[in-house]
């Protein structure tokens, strides 16, 4: 009788595993959700969240009991609305942490996207909610969007032992920034990236050759050429071809719908992304101040049109949010 050889029986045990279990070999899985259900479903080492998930998840019947609990909690103590707009991000984040075995972004007000100060305050608040929660800062991420100010406001809290996600990243010129700057971590959005190509240039582009797909990886080996230890997180994907494309990223953040289709497939995974790739990276090193920042960002017409759409929808979504705590917080007891 024949014996089955090593490489046998690891294809055979690899094959047996679907894709989400394949890819977190080598990636750290984060889930792009503020639904509880969902995070446990899928066991996400970390989550992210934003206005618009938090809006998509507060208006859901199953957590009208946490947010009516945050507004009775808002009135007693005579909280602004504001304010108990943000106790609200925080009390989903805490539940989340119950969930997750790793960190929750909580992104700040996109209002003070350009104000670095009131992004450093605003920060200090989300870490002293957690914190009389009885939550370490370490197992939160203070989402900053990807502006000049949101890069020094970064810089001022990572000092202070505060780590960072700067999001709405999609450009070389930002993720220098922000790795310079010292932060934790940053979230570039591939599948914003394909939307204004596509839009631009009315093409189809395969996985492979995804503008987004490219930003991300040009970015991270940058990353490994120059030692910058920000870890990479690819975000806002379209479809589970550009997630695969980005295997070996440090982290990848996913909406649940491809994380089922990740876990309903068993193909196999190929890692597409090492700290190898910045050894023979043709890039040289940005020496960027904010007079060449500004310059680089204003040079990328994508990049300069996502970041202020980003920070508009953003907004938008958190004036909703805002509004139906407020239709809430004027209803009789």
């Amino acid at each position: 009788m024949s014996t089955i050889t090593q490489a046998q029986t690891t294809t055979k045990t690899s094959a047996t595993l679907n894709q989400l279990e394949q890819l977190r070999k080598f990636t750290r899985i984060v889930a792009d959700t503020g639904d509880f259900a969902l995070l446990k479903e899928y066991a996400p080492e970390d989550a992210t969240t934003n206005p618009t998930l938090i809006l998509k998840a507060a208006q859901k019947p199953e957590y009208e009991a946490l947010v009516m609990r945050v507004i009775a909690d808002g009135k007693k103590a005579s909280l602004s609305g504001a304010d108990i707009f943000r106790a609200l991000l925080v009390a989903f984040g805490i539940e989340i942490l119950k969930i997750v075995p790793g960190r929750v972004s909580t992104e700040t007000s996109p209002k003070i996207s350009f104000d670095a100060e009131a992004l450093v305050a605003e920060s200090h608040g989300f870490i002293e909610r957690y914190a009389r929660a009885g939550i370490g800062r370490e197992r939160v991420l203070i989402k900053l969007a990807s502006t000049w100010e949101g890069i020094q406001a970064a810089k001022v809290l990572q000092k202070e032992g505060i780590n960072c996600n700067m999001t709405l990243l999609f450009s070389l010129a930002q993720a220098v920034a922000a790795a310079e700057a010292g932060a934790k971590l940053i979230s570039p959005f591939v599948g914003r990236i394909l939307d204004w190509y596509k839009k631009k240039t009315g093409q189809e582009y395969a996985p492979a050759q995804d503008p987004g797909v490219l930003s991300v990886g040009e970015i991270y080996a940058y990353y490994k050429k120059f030692g910058h230890p920000t870890e990479v997180m690819g975000a806002s994907f379209r479809s589970k071809g550009e997630v695969l494309e980005l295997a070996g990223c440090d982290l990848l953040t996913i909406s649940p719908e491809l994380l089922g289709e990740l876990k309903n497939s068993a193909d196999p995974v190929q890692r597409k992304l090492s700290p190898d790739v910045g050894k023979n990276a043709k890039l040289d090193r940005l020496t960027l101040n904010e007079r060449s920042f500004r310059w680089m960002l204003n040079e990328n017409a994508m990049a300069t049109e996502k970041l202020s759409e980003g920070i508009r929808t953003f907004a938008a979504d958190a004036v909703k949010l805002e509004t139906y705590i407020a239709a809430r917080l004027n209803q009789p007891a």
